[in-house]
């Protein structure tokens, strides 16, 4: 048995860390060779009479990224983190909720099936008519590779997963399982054989909705989606798939998103956090509610570095959280408040929203950043004035010692590598020295000095977890990006933008009531459907609406995202108040409740965002 165990070993060592090391080695890469491509612009041709920039690392650069987003995928199948709705799923026995998982594996693993399949056609093509890269004068076959690899490694992760899944229910209940995903796939396939017709829209929409009910991640939803209104209605030839998933992530500021969550990372693990909390500290702690303002500024302080919602409330609700409760804050307030204040993290620049919506949109990255600012700093104001107002009525001072202007420079001092990250990411931006893609990378390696050399808080192993967290957090939103493209084009050859646009219009063209619609709109959506899955399945959709009334793109952005922002206190998707409850060991329903009174002051600042778009474009402009 031992020497079996021994035998065994490698081949275990090998399936749980194959990702893992491609990951690793790919995500390093990527953040070298961008920051190479800076250094060489700035730098090098200096001292080199040949001038332009290193315009291999960008090309190869991105083909590293998507083959470490699809790997990543992967690693995300196994732990079966995604983006879904999980309001229907929730209300199911356990023992249903295991049989789910079945049906929901089963139905992801078809299609990793057919994009594997497809993805091999592309692959014989490009054999039989090889092209090349344009700077690395490559066979494109290598990149493609990606597609029957990728999606061939995605399946045999599924179906893993799927024997698991088996082995903790009973046989019956497996049977039940696939029978009900085979029950789901019949009418497509049913026509398909019968060479029929179903009416494209029905089909589309019918199966998303569905497939989002029954807890189908959502990036797949929308690729099953697709494939059964091409399998119905022949809108599309299915090599399509294949392709676009390739093509539609093969985009330079995509690239933005694991940066920017990466650099997260990087300084949260590097003690980043408890440094802006020591000078947030500094700068209110002295005062009523002196810890939960302090809470708040650090969720300001750490957005400007993460650009996430969830990360910010773990990083920040971690340390504040429980100091809130020893010196007598109330539990469900101290959760309530921190999971508030991390709403702001997707808001004030860097921001993940603002990253999708822009290449969702065209619209310039580093202008809907520059928007996003004066929303973040009002949204952070108005909760701390609600913090200060009622701890006082509650008689909870802020923590009782001596704060002097040395003191405050010394905490500064101590945060000083924290605060330059907004710094390099914004002055790289608006300088004209980088691109916002470019400005994330610098980002993601600076965190990665800090941490290893400068504060020396991370170690190689924690460089490593950090490494494979950022892949696997991108490679969701990645894949959510590429079905919803395809999901999208199929609504643009059906016209479906315009018809809603025309639709509204018809119905009114007053411009207040028209964002007030979409407001409410979104606020509805916010509540049971991720804000990333939302923005790129809704902004082709109302993009056309909001400028036929004269509403410029980048204003829109700003709605939109401040509309979602809120989205991540509002039950049953919450997933802020899921990370603070889970911080705090409370309920989630008592933690909803005292968030009411924030919730209805973070509308007041949707408002004036929405009607005096002055204010929020106050920076561009």
């Amino acid at each position: 048995m031992a020497n079996g165990q021994l035998a065994s070993s490698p081949l275990h060592w090998l399936n749980e860390n194959f990702e893992r090391i491609f990951l690793v080695a790919g995500l390093l890469s990527i953040i070298l060779f961008i920051t190479w491509q800076v250094i060489y612009r700035y730098i090098i041709t200096l001292f080199i009479e040949r001038a332009g920039a290193a315009v291999w690392t960008e090309e190869l650069s991105r083909y590293v990224f998507i083959w470490i987003s699809y790997l990543a995928l992967c690693v995300a199948i196994r732990k079966r983190s995604s983006i879904r709705v999980d309001m229907l799923y929730e209300t199911f026995p356990p023992r249903l909720q295991r049989m789910s998982w079945i049906v929901v594996e089963t139905l992801f693993l078809a299609l990793t099936l057919v994009i594997a399949w497809y993805g091999w056609g592309q692959i014989e093509r490009l054999l039989t008519f090889p092209q090349y890269t344009t700077a690395l004068r490559i066979p494109f076959l290598v990149p493609y590779l990606v597609l029957p690899l990728g999606f061939g490694l995605m399946s045999l992760r599924l179906v893993q997963n799927i024997a698991g899944q088996c082995r903790i229910c009973s046989m019956h209940d497996s049977l039940a399982g696939f029978a009900a995903a085979a029950l789901i796939a019949s009418p497509c396939i049913c026509i398909k054989l019968a060479n029929g017709y179903l009416d494209p829209l029905p089909c589309l929409f019918g199966y998303f909705v569905l497939l989002c009910a029954i807890g189908v991640p959502v990036a797949i939803s929308l690729g099953l989606a697709t494939l059964a209104t091409i399998l119905c209605a022949d809108t599309l030839p299915i090599e399509y798939m294949a392709q676009v998933s390739f093509t539609s992530i093969d985009s330079f500021p995509i690239m933005a998103i694991p940066f920017f969550i990466a650099a997260g990372v990087f300084m949260g693990a590097g003690g980043l956090s408890r440094r802006l909390l020591a000078l947030a500290d500094e700068i209110v702690g002295g005062t009523y509610g002196g810890m939960g303002l302090t809470a708040i500024v650090t969720c300001m302080f750490f957005g400007a570095i993460s650009g996430s919602g969830p990360a910010t409330v773990a990083a920040i609700g971690a340390l504040t959280i429980p100091a809130m409760v020893e010196r007598g804050y109330d539990r469900f307030f101290s959760a309530a408040l921190v999971a508030a204040a991390g709403c702001v993290g997707v808001m004030i620049p860097p921001s993940n929203p603002f990253v999708v919506y822009g290449v969702s949109s065209q619209v310039s990255i580093g202008d809907l950043f520059m928007s996003g600012i004066v929303p973040g700093i009002m949204t952070g104001l108005v909760l701390m004035g609600y913090c200060w107002w009622y701890s006082r009525r509650r008689g909870w001072r802020g923590e009782v010692k001596e704060r002097t202007l040395s003191s405050l420079g010394a905490a500064v001092w101590e945060a000083k590598w924290a605060l330059m990250v907004p710094v390099i990411v914004l002055g790289g931006i608006y300088g004209g020295i980088m691109t916002p893609t470019e400005a994330a990378a610098i980002a993601a390696f600076y965190g990665l000095v800090v941490g290893l050399l400068l504060y020396r808080e991370m170690n190689l192993r924690q460089m490593f977890d950090a490494c494979v967290e950022s892949c696997e957090t991108s490679s969701v939103i990645i894949v959510l990006m590429a079905m919803a493209t395809l999901f999208g084009n199929i609504m643009t050859i059906e016209d479906v933008p315009g018809t809603v646009a025309r639709a509204i219009l018809g119905l009114t063209e007053n411009k207040f009531l028209i964002l007030l619609l979409i407001n409410i709109l979104l606020l509805f959506v916010g509540t049971f459907m991720e804000a990333l899955a939302a923005i790129v399945i809704l902004t082709p959709i109302l993009l056309p609406v909001v400028t036929g009334v004269g509403v410029s793109p980048l204003h829109f952005g700003v709605i939109i995202v401040v509309n979602l922002a809120i989205g991540f206190i509002t039950p049953p998707v919450g997933v802020n108040l899921f990370v603070a409850s889970g911080v705090a060991s409370a309920r989630i329903e008592s933690i909803a409740r005292q968030c009411l009174p924030m919730l209805a002051l973070m509308l007041v600042v949707l408002l004036i965002c929405t009607y005096i778009p002055s204010i929020p474009l106050f920076l561009v402009q």
